[in-house]
């Protein structure tokens, strides 16, 4: 066999091998998805709690949370009106809701926001905030929390920290996700991945990566988020950033494109412009990432948040990490048990169903409310 034959079936038996590699990957997926909607057919639905209410929504511009808090209102409460931050007012002596419901209050809010809350609380409207960001932008929630007659927050720690500040009703309500749209779904291989992380380098993410970007040059990885270059050893992982904000969708494939998720809550310390929270409060509290992993049917490993057990089970819903080191350890035991792997994630697809969709946190808040 001439020379330019052998380099031709080397060539070919490369091409054969990717493709029965591509085939086998393309098996798991399908696999994979099927039990996810198997899974979810045989999960219950959530039965909504109706009240006979008219409610003034308002959103802060996070979208995951935001259409997901809309659709379960439409669920849950006779009338349901989506406004914007800077018409508050006039939308509520227009409709006259029995209650003014906030998403977060920050950020994209308007000079006059306060004076907005003040004249519709004049107006009989019960006003309530559902803080979203907490502990990281205290500096700022610290000063429009006792606008409002009501307090929510996602973050156990700010419970007596509002209370301090002379709120009269605060409430821990701990976040979601929209089910219908973190979902498992079939995806091409480009969204395909051995590790995949989701979210902005901050500081403390920026020293866990530098610890484990050695063990995850080897491997198939997606980081998606911006900031990353300043990792130490960001040439290792370079090629692997998808950088900038991933859309919702494209999140979406990608939880349902990797084997595991790596969760990592942003830290609490103040760097730059990182955090507004002088005061030190502690998080506590998980993200709503968990969730959203959780409901994509995909295998999660987390970093512990104090809450995280009423929500989950470790190794049976997901698993932890307390360093770098674990983490690792757990990557590599759980890259090589698939069935193990997948049985976890299918039982955190079941429970967050079942208890952590935002029908069912509305209802909470509802009730908490009185209502």
């Amino acid at each position: 066999m001439s020379r330019v034959q052998q380099l031709a079936s080397r060539k070919a038996a490369v091409r054969q091998q990717g493709s029965r590699a591509g085939g086998l990957l393309g098996y798991e997926q399908g696999y994979r998805y099927g039990r996810c909607e198997a899974f979810r057919k045989q999960t219950p639905p959530v039965a909504p709690a109706w009240y006979d209410l008219k409610v003034l929504y308002i959103p802060q511009g996070f979208p995951a949370i935001d259409n997901g808090v809309i659709a379960a209102l439409r669920r849950t409460v006779r009338e349901t009106v989506v406004g914007t931050s800077d018409a508050m007012l006039a939308l509520a002596e227009q409709h006259r809701p029995d209650l003014l419901l906030v998403l977060n209050g920050l950020h994209v809010f308007p000079a006059d926001h306060l004076r907005q809350v003040g004249r519709i609380r004049e107006l009989g409207i019960r006003t309530v905030i559902w803080f979203a960001d907490d502990p990281y932008f205290t500096d700022d929630t610290a000063a429009i929390a006792p606008h409002y007659d009501a307090v929510a927050t996602h973050e156990q720690s700010c419970v007596p920290f509002y209370l301090s500040l002379g709120c009269s009703q605060v409430l821990y309500v701990p976040l979601a996700v929209d089910t219908d749209v973190f979902r498992p779904v079939p995806v091409g291989s480009g969204y395909h991945a051995d590790i995949c992380f989701i979210g902005m380098a901050f500081w403390n993410r920026v020293r866990f990566f530098d610890q484990i970007a050695g063990y995850l040059s080897g491997k198939k990885v997606i980081v998606g988020g911006g900031l990353w270059e300043r990792m130490r050893l960001y040439r290792l992982l370079k090629r692997s950033v998808r950088d900038g904000w991933i859309p919702i969708e494209e999140t979406v494939r990608y939880y349902n494109g990797a084997k595991i998720v790596i969760n990592l809550h942003r830290g609490c310390h103040r760097h730059g412009r990182d955090h507004r929270n002088l005061r030190g409060l502690p998080g506590q509290s998980i993200n709503p990432r968990t969730y959203e992993i959780a409901a994509c049917g995909t295998m999660q490993l987390t970093d512990v948040r104090d809450d995280l057990t009423r929500y989950y089970t470790p190794g049976v819903e997901l698993d932890i990490y307390r360093s770098a080191g674990e983490l690792i350890d757990k990557l590599d035991y759980y890259l090589k048990h698939d069935a193990e792997r997948q049985k976890i994630a299918l039982n955190g697809l079941r429970r967050t169903m079942q208890e952590h969709s935002f029908v069912t946190r509305i209802g909470q808040l509802l009730g908490l409310l009185g209502y």
